[in-house]
């Protein structure tokens, strides 16, 4: 894309994430875009430009394994909790040091709020949590698609994954290809009642606690997974922070359809994106006083 940068990011547990830094020409503040599971950083380049265009540097990668971070049979014993903990502080801090002085703002898209949710984005000044939720299975209205879920989940993406070394998530329809110990860590968080707050390795509880500063939580109203009551379920453990909420549906945003990617496609630049900017904005501008 015109206008961009392509970094590589060291990760202190080894490796490092392929991003892509979306400059302006006068930045007033730097942002760090954390991807949904098996979505690659491309898929988030016109939002990315678009804030750009309105003056607020972003950053894109893919979690290691995944995109252009290498392929994931190559990192086949990451799991979902060495993104969170490993890779998005990574970029976090590369973001902060290449824009010193700049208020640092913090967007996170299904897995991507949950790094935010953890308090694993370096305590942004103010975050944007996108169609973010408590990931359990069981909590999915549709049985049809709990049905669709559980057989990607618990069946095809844990034998594939023994029998390749990764999980070919394309053929699977579940989006890019992902390591097998994400797939089984997924797997396994998605069949407890709170997703990964009934893992007590994962201290979240006290991590979500941590988190501080305004965040806004967007979902729509046709999104299959992360319900209006499941992103509840998610933000109200942050306790520390001032959560604001919002649901949108296909009418509001002038669209047919949103789902759990809409939000942040082309087709709602000018209904949705306009919003999520302004309130980015406010909050920058409140951190640069």
């Amino acid at each position: 894309m015109r206008n961009s940068e392509t970094v590589r990011i060291p990760v202190a547990t080894g490796g490092a994430v392929t991003a892509t830094l979306f400059p302006p020409e006068t930045p007033v503040a730097v942002l760090v875009v954390h991807s949904a599971t098996a979505t690659p950083q491309g898929f988030y380049a016109s939002f990315a430009g678009y804030l750009a265009e309105h003056g607020i540097a972003t950053v894109t990668y893919d979690y290691r394994g995944t995109g252009r971070s290498g392929h994931p049979r190559d990192h086949r014993d990451l799991g979902m909790r060495d993104w969170i903990s490993a890779d998005a502080p990574a970029v976090a801090a590369w973001a902060a040091e290449r824009f010193p002085g700049l208020p640092r703002l913090a967007l996170g898209h299904s897995l991507g709020g949950h790094v935010i949710a953890l308090g694993a984005a370096g305590q942004p000044a103010a975050s944007v949590i996108v169609a973010s939720h408590l990931a359990a299975v069981r909590a999915i209205d549709s049985f049809a698609e709990r049905v669709r879920v559980r057989l990607m989940l618990h069946v095809l993406g844990p034998a594939s994954g023994r029998l390749l070394g990764y999980v070919p998530a394309r053929r699977l329809g579940l989006g890019e290809d992902l390591p097998a110990a994400a797939m089984a860590e997924w797997g396994r968080w998605a069949r407890l009642g709170n997703y990964f707050f009934d893992d007590p390795s994962m201290r979240a509880r006290e991590r979500t606690a941590t988190v501080t500063g305004p965040v806004l939580a967007v979902g729509t109203s046709d999104d299959p997974w992360s319900t209006p009551g499941q992103m509840d379920a998610l933000t109200v453990h942050l306790t520390g922070a001032v959560v604001e909420r919002r649901t949108y549906t296909p009418a509001g945003a002038g669209v047919p359809m949103i789902g759990h990617h809409g939000l942040l496609r082309r087709s709602v630049r000018d209904t949705v994106w306009p919003e999520l900017l302004a309130w980015l904005q406010a909050h920058a501008e409140k951190a640069s006083r």
